[in-house]
């Protein structure tokens, strides 16, 4: 066959790469023949499912041969209550990644343009290029979004504009007060998406959810997942709260099931696994404290993180040490696809992971600096 297949697609399409995740921990052993490697390279719930959370799966399991609910109304109607809104301003995802590609496809064509900060969740770049729209990349500051700058780059072709806050890979975060100064600024017929995939990791100063200011400022949209805190990855839940009427757009264009039955259930339940929720926030807190003074004993410099990871500077090539880490079975991630080449994310586990993670990292740098 002479005709190149991959010309057909559209043309945004083209310039994709496809989104890597961390590497299973399944496939590492595969790949060395090991056992019990770690995996610390996802922003994965060390504690595994809520117990709530596997009580709704086995009940729901009986089920499985049916259509799940389309409309998700008893997980909507829990978060309507949960949040303060109304169902009619809820968008369920199959994942948060999943609302933020309907909001590209719902407000990008190829006459737009969406504005970023540099260093900021890959999925946005890769959602708006699909669109064969323009990714506007506005440097970092300290790390983080420039709030000021990225109003600055938005013009009359702009209708999206993405805030990961706080923000993966690097952690940081933006306060309420910028957030709201950032709206002010605005016209009317640019879209903000506030992600808050670690909303309730944070525990800063000056912080806040910008579902505070939604009443305020109907071109405003929150997402939000349970992948994160409360723990359920692998079942795929997310959420966009905004107004009716972006609502209502994202609901058209959205799969008609596209949030499976057992995911339903979890993620009812789990939203009201308090305890589960607390211990994770515990569980993290307590690990971000143990793997930043390790950090800091070994003398490497790593941006302060609000989420559960850690992005941690090295010496030398990040890439070889990630490598060389997991041929001793701990799994990280590389970032240098988000302009930090030298750095790498590390997800906060359970403190014997930790441990093991730091104990092989102090053992690779200082064969490093004997060799």
């Amino acid at each position: 066959m002479s005709m190149d297949l991959k010309s057909l697609a559209l043309p945004g399409v083209q310039h994709l790469q496809p989104y890597q995740g961390g590497k299973p921990v399944e496939e590492l052993e595969r790949e060395l023949g090991i056992a019990g490697a770690i995996k610390l390279a996802s922003n994965e719930n060390p504690l595994g499912l809520s117990p709530l959370a596997r009580s709704a799966i086995d009940r729901v399991l009986t089920e499985g041969a049916r259509y799940p609910d389309g409309n998700g109304y008893y997980l909507k109607s829990a978060l309507a209550e949960r949040l303060g809104v109304n169902s009619n301003q809820l968008t369920l995802g199959n994942g948060s990644n999943d609302v933020l590609e309907l909001l590209a496809r719902g407000f990008l064509g190829a006459q737009h343009n969406a504005v970023i900060s540099e260093h900021a969740f890959v999925v946005y770049q890769l959602a708006i290029t699909a669109q064969n729209a323009r990714a506007v990349i506005v440097p970092a500051k300290n790390w983080g979004h420039d709030l000021a700058s990225m109003a600055e780059a938005v013009d009359e072709h702009t209708r999206l504009l993405f805030i990961a806050n706080p923000n993966n890979p690097t952690g940081t975060w933006v306060p309420l007060a910028e957030v709201e100064t950032l709206l002010n600024r605005l016209p009317e017929h640019v879209l903000v998406v506030l992600d808050e995939a670690y909303f309730e990791y944070v525990d800063e100063p000056g912080y806040g959810s910008a579902l505070t200011l939604l009443d305020r400022y109907p071109n405003l949209v929150v997402t939000r997942t349970f992948s994160k805190a409360y723990g359920l990855a692998s079942l795929r839940v997310g959420y966009a709260v905004s107004h009716p009427d972006v609502a209502d757009i994202l609901n058209r264009l959205r799969q008609p099931f596209n949030v499976n039955g057992l995911a339903l259930a979890a993620a009812r339940a789990v939203l009201d696994d308090d305890e589960y929720l607390q211990k994770s926030i515990e569980l993290n807190r307590r690990g971000y404290e143990q793997l930043t003074a390790g950090f800091e004993a070994l003398g490497l410099d790593y941006i302060p993180s609000a989420g559960n990871f850690v992005a941690v500077q090295v010496p030398g090539d990040a890439e070889s040490l990630y490598q060389a880490l997991l041929h001793r079975g701990v799994i990280v991630r590389p970032i240098g696809l988000y302009g930090l080449p030298n750095h790498l994310r590390v997800s906060i586990g359970l403190p014997e992971e930790n441990r093991r993670f730091l104990d092989t990292l102090a053992d690779l740098l200082n064969d490093g600096e004997s060799n």
